[in-house]
């Protein structure tokens, strides 16, 4: 992958972390200034059901920053965009849609359909 390509890579990585952190901290926010004071029973539910969703999409950004982290120090180490389970270099088609891929789709597929069956036994 030429230095070109690195760089925007890692730019695209460094904007997504950033999106990720602004909407964390918004989260943050609106937790602190908004206390649930419902007294209807069912309007607490679903505020309770609402923030329990909100507060689950935000691990899941979590973990993707932990990914996002990983990625960036491949590409200082010279190992972004190779395959971790072939070496094979992954497509640009590929990174673009999952700029967090470490796997080529081929390893990706073979590593899942692996993951399946030793979860069925």
């Amino acid at each position: 992958m030429s230095p070109r390509q690195l760089a925007y890579f890692r730019r695209r990585l460094l904007r997504w972390k950033d999106e990720i952190l602004k909407e964390s901290e918004g989260t943050l926010e609106a937790l602190k200034a908004e206390p649930m004071r419902e007294p209807d029973p069912t309007d607490r539910a679903a505020s309770e059901t609402d923030w329990g969703v909100e507060l689950r999409t935000r691990d899941r950004q979590r973990k993707v920053i932990s990914k996002i982290d990983s990625a960036l120090r491949r590409i200082e180490n010279g190992e972004y965009g190779w395959c971790e389970m072939t070496g094979e270099p992954i497509s640009l088609a590929r990174l673009e849609a999952r700029p967090i891929a470490t796997m080529t789709i081929d390893a990706q597929e073979r590593h899942e359909r692996d993951e399946k069956v030793s979860r069925d036994e």
